[in-house]
C-alpha cells in the first residue's frame, strides 16, 4: 500500500507536557499533533476511498520525506507522528508491527509531504545449521 500524507510535525512539537493543572507531568499529543492526525486520516481515507481494515501482520515500510524548505532537520524526528497517524487511521493495529524501515529525504517540495509504502513482511525462514553449511561448502 502506498500513501501520500502531509509532512509530519517533528517529535518536539508533536508532544506537550503541561506543568500545571490536573494533567501536569503527563505527556500529551499537542494541538499541532492532533491537527496532523486529522489531516493524515483525511488523506488516507481520500486515497483509499474507505476506512482501512487494520492489519495485524508484521510490516516493512519505506518512507520518503519531502521537506517544505531547506532547513536542517533530523530525519528520525518525523517518524513518530507519521506512525501514530497510521495507527489512528487504522492502517495497522499498532506501530510496533513495523519490523523493517527505510527512511530517506526527497527533494524540497512546497508544503512538504511524506510518501509511505507499507507491505506485509514475510516471516524469516530459519534454516538448520546443516543446510547452511552444505550451502556454503557447495
Amino acid at each position: 500500500m502506498k500513501l501520500v500524507m502531509p509532512f509530519p510535525p517533528t517529535v518536539n512539537t508533536y508532544w506537550r507536557a503541561p506543568n500545571r493543572g490536573p494533567l501536569a507531568g503527563r505527556h500529551l499529543i499537542s494541538a499541532k499533533g492532533r491537527t496532523y492526525q486529522s489531516d493524515a486520516c483525511a488523506a488516507i481515507i481520500e486515497q483509499l476511498r474507505c476506512l482501512p481494515k487494520p492489519s495485524s501482520a508484521p510490516a516493512a515500510v519505506e518512507i520518503i520525506l519531502f521537506p517544505p524548505d531547506a532547513r536542517r532537520r533530523d530525519l528520525d524526528n518525523y517518524i513518530k507522528a507519521l506512525f501514530d497517524s497510521l495507527t489512528h487511521a487504522g492502517v495497522w493495529e499498532d506501530d510496533s508491527q513495523v519490523k523493517r524501515m527505510q527512511v530517506e529525504w526527497g527533494p524540497i517540495t512546497p508544503g512538504g509531504r511524506a510518501e509511505i509504502t507499507s507491505e506485509n513482511l514475510k516471516p524469516w525462514r530459519v534454516q538448520s545449521p546443516d543446510k547452511w553449511r552444505r550451502a556454503c561448502n557447495s
